[in-house]
């Protein structure tokens, strides 16, 4: 039997700031089915939000499902004096 040993690291959950954010919308008006018609991937809202206007405008429908995604970095603690570099001893 291996053994194992885990020790807890309290990492920080950051939204990466390296990756873009992605908006879209899918219209699930109708009474039997869905419309499906949908907005496309954009990086920010407000492409988004006019075509979700333009769409009530030309079809009345007013119901949609908005989807925001993002990247997640973990990062580890920063260990403790290695920024002055008290860890290699030049404090």
């Amino acid at each position: 039997m291996t053994r194992r040993v885990f020790r807890y690291v309290p990492f920080t959950i950051e939204q990466d700031q390296t990756a873009e954010t992605e908006y879209e919308a899918r219209c699930v008006s109708g009474d039997e089915s869905e419309c499906g018609a949908q907005s496309g991937t954009h990086s920010g809202p407000r492409p988004v939000e006019e075509w979700q206007r333009k769409h009530t405008q030309e079809t009345g429908h007013r119901r949609y499902r908005r989807n925001f995604g993002d990247y997640a970095a973990m990062r580890p603690p920063a260990e403790p004096g290695s920024l002055l570099g008290a860890d290699r001893g030049m404090a």
